[in-house]
């Protein structure tokens, strides 16, 4: 079958890699794999004009299924340098994918900064409250009494109150979705791409093998998207009631906050303003044999 080409003449080849997936039948990794690619090809950047940036864990390993610029670096070290990349071209679209395992343990005080930051970058959190990847170990976003590989009396600490920690950091994007929603995550990518800086978005995801609580159906009979509602996204207060609300009955989703009047961090560098070239075309060869003298 023939794939149509958007009017930049980018398509879901273009974005195809000859490397298999492995992740579980069932696995949330699938719907947001499929659903970054679209948006990419819908927003028209090429596979060499993006960067994708994976963290360790069974979403990392999107990272050599994709045809794209990717990296896959350390546990919960990925925001850092994502953050780097793109204060050094800040021309280039920047995505970073973290666990919630990494980015509420190992890696929590890098997304601390990155929302005090506000970097100018996306984040999306692979959020299936638990660790995959090492088969099925309590993250700190597990339930509360659920059993698990490395706790089958459960977790002896209290689930972090993700939402609510995010928006105690006073963000600039927080977004919600369900990786079995597929068009959703595509707008909610397309904003959070877009956003002036740092965009944090929490994707709920089955994880089939080991998450048994809250499944791909658990999530659908409960996942609703605040656009109905007729939600303000610009309401700071009403937003972070719908993200921190019981999600027993009921789990927002969609676009909950977005301010774009505050700076991001590039914006906020003195000696970056005014300048018409970006840090990685000022990269010159400097001989320093005349340097070294001095250590000699």
């Amino acid at each position: 079958m023939k794939i149509p080409l958007n009017q930049d003449g980018v398509s879901m080849q273009d974005y195809s890699s000859e490397n298999l997936c492995t992740w579980c039948s069932g696995c949330g990794d699938y719907g947001i794999w499929s659903a970054a690619k679209q948006v990419l090809v819908e927003l028209g950047i090429k596979p060499w004009q993006v960067l994708l940036c994976y963290d360790v864990g069974c979403h990392g390993n999107m990272s050599d299924k994709i045809n794209a610029y990717t990296f896959h670096g350390l546990h919960g070290r990925v925001i850092p340098f994502a953050a780097g990349a793109k204060i050094a071209n800040p021309n280039v679209p920047v995505i970073a994918f973290g666990g919630d395992g990494a980015s509420f343990s190992e890696g929590v005080g890098h997304l601390v900064h990155a929302v005090r930051s506000n970097y100018p970058i996306t984040f999306v959190l692979h959020n299936n409250a638990n660790y995959g990847l090492t088969t099925g170990q309590a993250s700190a976003l597990t339930w509360q009494e659920q059993a698990m590989n490395s706790s089958p009396n459960g977790m002896p600490e209290r689930t972090l109150p993700s939402m609510d920690f995010i928006f105690s950091l006073q963000p600039t994007f927080v977004a919600r979705g369900f990786s079995g929603n597929i068009p959703q995550m595509k707008e909610i990518f397309m904003q959070a791409i877009k956003h002036r800086g740092f965009a944090f978005v929490d994707i709920l995801q089955s994880c089939p093998t080991y998450n048994k609580f809250a499944s791909h159906k658990y999530l659908l009979d409960r996942c609703y998207d605040v656009k109905d509602d007729n939600h303000n996204v610009n309401d700071f207060e009403a937003a972070r009631a719908l993200a921190v609300a019981d999600t027993s009955e009921r789990i927002a989703t969609g676009v909950l906050y977005q301010n774009e009047e505050v700076p991001n961090l590039y914006e906020n560098l003195l000696p970056r303003q005014g300048r018409k070239t970006t840090a990685v075309e000022e990269v010159e060869i400097k001989k320093i044999d005349e340097l070294m003298k001095e250590f000699i």
